[in-house]
C-alpha cells in the first residue's frame, strides 16, 4: 500500500483549501457591504470584520486537523467557538500526490509553526484596491518559512463580468512554486516595488539611492511578492520597520522555492521560529534574480537607521 504522504505536504494541502475558504469569506464581507473597520494603532493600521473571520477559520481549521502545530495570527482574538460554517475540513489532492522534500519527511507537527496573514493589504481592500489583497499561510521548520500558500481572492477582478476570481499560489522548498506563470523582470531594468501607505524620508532616501527606473507602490507584502515572481518588478524594498512574521513567512517561502532572495536591509535572514519577535524592525529586500545588485547598494546610513 501507498505509504501516507508526510505531515508536511498534509499541511500544506489543507492550508491550501483553508485559503480558498479564506477568500470565499473575504469576498463575502466586501459584497456584504459592512467591512466592520477598527482602527488598531492609527488609520494606516486597520481591522476588518474580514480579517477577524478569516483567521478564526483559518487558525481553527487548522488547528481541529493538526492540533499541536503552533498557529500564530495577526489579529488579537478572544478564543471563542468558531461558528462551524468558518471550518474548513478539505485539502488538495493535487498537492498531496507531490513527493516531500526528503529532508523534510519526518518533520512532527509540534516542529511546525504556521504564521497567518488573514487579510494582508487590509487599508487596501478598505479603499477598494482589491488586486491588492492576499491572504498568507506561511509554514516554517527551525526557523526557517519552508512552504507557503498566498491567495489572492480577487485576482482577475477587473476582467469583467464572469472571470473566475482568485488563485491560489504554493510552494515548498526544494519543490518549486505552483499556480502562477514564473517570469523574470526585463533584463537590465531596475524596477523597485514599495510600500504604498507606509512612506517615509527614509523608505524614499533608499530608493532614490538604487537609482530606479521606475518605483511601483503597492499594498501588501505577499502582493509585492507576487510582483517580483510574475517579472513586474525587479526587487521589493522597504526601508522602514512595519513588517511582521506573518506578512513575510508565506512569501519568503514561495520566493526562496523558486530561486529569489529576501532578508531585512541588512542582509540578516528572517527567523520564523515561535518565540521570535513579530516585527522585522530592520525592513525588506527581496529579489527573484539579482539580489546582491540591490544588497550591495542600500546606503550605509539607511542601514545605520535601521537596527535588526
Amino acid at each position: 500500500s501507498m505509504a501516507s504522504p508526510a505531515l508536511l505536504m498534509r499541511v500544506v494541502a489543507s492550508a491550501y483549501s483553508v485559503a480558498e475558504k479564506a477568500a470565499t469569506i473575504v469576498r463575502n464581507v466586501m459584497s456584504a457591504g459592512d467591512l466592520g473597520i477598527v482602527e488598531k494603532t492609527g488609520a494606516n493600521d486597520l481591522q476588518t470584520k474580514a480579517d477577524r473571520l478569516v483567521q478564526m477559520s483559518i487558525c481553527a481549521s487548522l488547528a481541529r486537523k493538526f492540533p499541536k502545530v503552533t498557529i500564530i495570527g495577526e489579529e488579537e482574538l478572544p478564543s471563542d467557538e468558531v461558528a462551524d460554517e468558518l471550518i474548513e475540513d478539505g485539502h488538495c489532492e493535487e498537492i498531496l500526490k507531490k513527493t516531500c522534500p526528503a529532508q523534510y519527511t519526518g518533520i512532527n507537527e509540534e516542529e511546525l509553526v504556521i504564521w497567518v496573514d488573514p487579510l494582508d493589504g487590509t487599508k487596501e481592500y478598505t479603499e477598494g484596491l482589491l488586486d491588492h489583497v492576499t491572504v498568507l499561510i506561511g509554514i516554517a521548520y527551525r526557523g526557517k518559512a519552508i512552504a507557503g500558500v498566498i491567495n489572492q481572492p480577487y485576482y482577475n477582478y477587473e476582467a469583467g463580468a464572469g472571470a473566475v476570481l482568485g488563485r491560489t499560489i504554493w510552494g515548498v522548498l526544494g519543490m518549486g512554486a505552483f499556480g502562477f506563470q514564473l517570469t523574470e523582470a526585463p533584463a537590465g531594468k531596475h524596477i523597485i516595488v514599495t510600500t504604498r501607505s507606509h512612506s517615509s524620508t527614509l523608505v524614499n532616501d533608499c530608493i532614490s539611492a538604487l537609482n530606479p527606473d521606475s518605483v511601483i507602490r503597492v499594498g501588501g507584502a505577499g502582493n509585492k511578492i507576487i510582483q517580483l515572481i510574475e517579472g513586474k518588478a525587479s526587487a521589493y524594498v522597504f526601508a522602514s520597520p512595519g513588517c511582521k512574521k506573518w506578512d513575510t513567512c508565506a512569501p519568503e517561502a514561495i520566493l526562496h522555492a523558486v530561486g529569489g532572495k529576501i532578508t531585512d536591509i541588512h542582509g540578516n535572514s528572517f527567523q520564523y521560529n515561535k518565540d521570535v519577535k513579530h516585527m522585522n524592525s530592520a525592513g525588506v529586500l527581496a529579489a527573484l534574480r539579482n539580489y546582491d545588485y540591490y544588497a550591495s547598494r542600500i546606503p550605509n546610513t539607511v542601514k545605520q537607521s535601521l537596527v535588526p
